[in-house]
């Protein structure tokens, strides 16, 4: 039988491990502690080519496509940034200060005078302008598999580089906003992937004559220009994931496209898969290093 003394002796020696592994815990936690408190904080406004409709795993807002592999959710977590995304399939500059839906109050809700860093990707629903073009494009050229002329491009003529135009004056006016609700702010506007080719077409992938194909290709670069026009006019950093993205398109095949087709499974239609997602967060990431975060 044991004295008293020698089970004093055996239970202080059996409580020694768990002391020691409270003390490792502890100092775990003191030496992460700071690291989470001095993170920075990122604010993520955009629509659906931000949210990553489509793309698994779907988090969030139900009606926003929110995806918890999208590129601001990859960059956060690369960079070690808190990140708050409020970004919302759908959304136009418009929603930046009205309410989308009842869930989804004005993105711009999201930042304060404290926030660190905020990236913005805006644009293709203003005015309608991506679901009206795409939609009257997949109509005019429907059953043209002769692939005769540009269709869609005889319609909207010049017009929709006069509203592309138009937009920039809006997208202007969000960036110059984001500097007065973040005046400390780094702030990065993102620019939109490469959808399609800029010669030929795939006509069982989206049914479109290659001139409508160029036409549209046209009407994004003209976009992806004027964004990185405002965003450099209001101290911004743009972004280009564009030339990257060339040769990715959504006529590809499965395992290099990093957009999705009308037949896609990868994703939503006509917007960037997983593959895309990561695609523009190493632009952003690199964007975001560059300028001293992370």
């Amino acid at each position: 039988m044991l004295s008293d003394a020698d089970m004093a002796t055996e239970a202080a020696g059996s409580r020694a491990p768990a002391r020691l592994a409270l003390a490792v815990l502890m100092l775990a936690l003191c030496c992460l502690a700071p690291s989470v408190a001095g993170a920075a904080s990122y604010v993520s406004l955009g629509d659906s080519y931000t949210s990553g409709i489509g793309i698994a795993p779907q988090s969030g807002v139900a009606d926003c496509g929110q995806s918890g592999a999208n590129y601001p959710h990859l960059t956060a977590a690369s960079l070690g940034l808190l990140l708050t995304d409020v970004s919302c399939a759908g959304a136009s500059t418009a929603n930046m200060t009205v309410a989308q839906y009842a869930d989804q109050p004005p993105q711009f809700d999201a930042l304060t005078a404290t926030t660190d860093v905020v990236s913005l990707s805006i644009g293709g629903n203003d005015n309608n302008f991506f679901a009206s073009t795409v939609g009257y494009c997949t109509w005019s050229d429907a059953g043209d598999v002769a692939n005769i002329g540009a269709p869609c491009k005889k319609h909207f003529g010049s017009s929709l580089r006069t509203q592309i135009a138009q937009d920039g004056e809006a997208i202007g006016g969000a960036i110059a906003r984001i500097r007065v609700l973040s005046p400390h702010a780094k702030v990065f506007v993102i620019g939109y992937p490469d959808l399609l080719p800029r010669h030929g077409n795939c006509f069982a992938s989206l049914g479109w004559t290659s001139g409508d194909y160029r036409f549209f290709d046209g009407l994004e670069r003209e976009y992806n220009s004027v964004l990185k026009g405002r965003a450099r006019a209001n101290g911004a950093v743009f972004v280009e994931t564009y030339k990257s993205s060339v040769g990715h398109d959504l006529c590809q095949p499965v395992g290099t496209r990093w957009m999705e087709p009308l037949n896609g499974a990868e994703g939503a239609a006509l917007h960037p898969n997983a593959g895309g997602a990561r695609s523009q967060a190493f632009a952003v990431e690199h964007a975001m290093v560059t300028a001293g975060i992370g």
